[in-house]
């Protein structure tokens, strides 16, 4: 089965992006197929390469990267709510002059056509948070 995830929450807000992390692995452990993690609202921030948890916590942006270089996944992260939020790629921060960027490597920047894409191409879309 094919599958697509919606994420809504920040890494350490709530439980929910860990509960996606977790889901996201067992069902690639399973055979299933992940077409694509698309991070929304204050879901962005766990695309932000400045997260920095205690060594003793879990990385959850780290551990992301890890199972998308695992899983060539594609991990997208909505635009319009990234700039709002302050999680901007090199091209992004350039154009609107901000001092840095802080996407962190493996994820994308991409607008809501993408989670449509997502909902049209998967056999299931499971939302996380909100």
């Amino acid at each position: 089965m094919k599958f697509s995830l919606a994420v809504y929450s920040a890494p350490h807000s709530s439980q929910s992006a860990a509960s996606a992390l977790r889901f996201a692995q067992a069902l690639l452990a399973q055979g299933h197929q992940l077409y694509r993690v698309f991070f929304y609202c204050d879901g962005v921030h766990n695309g932000s390469s400045i997260a920095a948890p205690p060594q003793d916590e879990f990385d959850l942006v780290g551990q992301w990267q890890a199972l998308q270089r695992q899983h060539q996944l594609d991990l997208v992260i909505c635009i319009a709510a990234a700039q709002r939020r302050g999680v901007l790629s090199e091209r992004e921060a350039e154009r609107l002059e901000k001092p840095a960027a802080n996407l962190a490597d493996g994820f994308e920047l991409a607008g809501l056509g993408q989670l449509a894409d997502a909902v049209a191409n998967s056999d299931r879309l499971v939302t996380f948070g909100g």
